[in-house]
């Protein structure tokens, strides 16, 4: 027995040797199979509010952040309402998106994680000018235009009539929704059929200024939603996990786009509009970017999540959802090495920032 102990032990350094050899060829198995993985960037033209995703393409932000990193990725157009189904689909694994539209999703099971707020704003409702609804708390019993039921607009109006102690959910809600293509609502409360809209811009801001409708909340303006982002970037759960690396630079990336549109407005108006992302007015554009607060955090976008759920599942309208702690946990996706934030400077450079509020100046 013991010759057979000593030669087992005698055999160690071999055995240790072959192991390290096995346990270094996986490892660099691995590394390989995350340098050759392509991470896919959905982005949308058309449309005004994913300005960060534009500058980040445009002004090569992704492709210093996932090149410092050895890493790959791919930019692919797409419809953004489409933008789940593509996840789920493994056709693109990252975008951005309203928040309030994709928690039923979430809430039915979607695995995805959100990963960093981009905006808040771009969500308006208006009453006509010689109407006799001055705010929300008017407009109990009243037919309400809007995109969808699920829309972000549906949800900001619902979590608003909660606020004011009115039914905000439900066949027995204290408002009725009339469902309208977006494009269509402001006809529809011109011409009588409705009593107030939800639009989002740049629908409303042209309404508002063709119509002369009365604005009667503002989500940039009000003291809730001009604290929460009414757009966020999001991930694939099972991407976030098995390429976290990929994962961070996309977050890196966004958080320093986001930045750049809250400093600079109009040079992000101007370069979508040259690059083609999108037709208009520079200067009604960059009006529009700088009514918005795109100043970028990780841990607001948390915190608006959680205030999100929270809300929601008390009012009923999120019906699946035990636990709102684990469940936020669930779909964020935080790593320790990715700043809360940046703040673009005029020399062209970021600095990593903590942001506590989302003020106009970003501080």
């Amino acid at each position: 027995m013991k010759k057979a102990i000593l030669k087992i032990f005698s055999n160690i350094p071999v055995v240790l040797t072959l192991m390290s050899i096995v346990f270094f060829a996986s490892c660099g198995k691995e590394k390989k199979a995350d340098s050759d993985f392509v991470f896919k960037i959905g982005t949308a033209n058309s449309s005004l509010c994913p300005a960060p995703l534009h500058i980040a393409i445009d002004k090569g932000i992704f492709e210093e952040e996932f090149s410092k990193a050895g890493l790959k990725y791919e930019v692919i157009e797409i419809n953004l309402l489409q933008a789940t189904e593509l996840i789920v689909a493994n056709k693109i694994n990252a975008t951005l998106g309203l928040a309030g539209s994709l928690l039923p999703q979430l809430d039915n099971g979607l695995e995805v994680s959100f990963l960093s707020g981009i905006h808040t704003g771009c969500t308006k409702f208006y009453a006509k000018a010689d109407s006799p609804y001055y705010s929300l708390a008017d407009l109990k019993g009243k037919k309400i235009g809007l995109c969808g039921v699920q829309d972000s607009s549906t949800v900001v109006f619902q979590r608003k009539f909660y606020d004011l102690g009115y039914k905000p959910y439900g066949a027995d809600a204290d408002f009725e929704i009339a469902v309208y293509g977006l494009t269509d609502l402001p006809l529809a409360l011109e011409n009588g059929a409705v009593d107030a809209v939800g639009l989002h811009d740049p629908i409303g801001y042209i309404a508002e200024r063709d119509y002369g409708f009365r604005k009667i909340l503002d989500t940039t303006e009000d003291e809730v939603f001009s604290q929460e982002y009414c757009c966020l970037t999001y991930v694939s759960s099972e991407i976030a996990k098995k390429y976290p690396e990929h994962t961070k630079a996309f977050v890196r990336a966004m958080l320093k786009a986001s930045a750049y549109v809250q400093a600079k407005p109009r040079e992000a108006a101007q370069l979508q509009i040259d690059k083609g992302h999108l037709a208009g007015d520079v200067e009604q554009n960059a009006y529009l970017l700088s009514t918005y607060n795109y100043t970028p955090s990780v841990g607001l976008a948390r915190k608006t999540l959680y205030d999100s759920i929270d809300q929601l599942t008390d009012m009923g309208v999120l019906q699946n959802i035990k636990d709102k702690d684990a469940f936020v946990a669930a779909h964020f996706a935080q790593f320790d090495d990715v700043p809360d934030s940046y703040i673009y400077n005029d020399d062209g450079t970021y600095t990593e920032h903590k942001v506590t509020r989302l003020s106009r100046n970003g501080k």
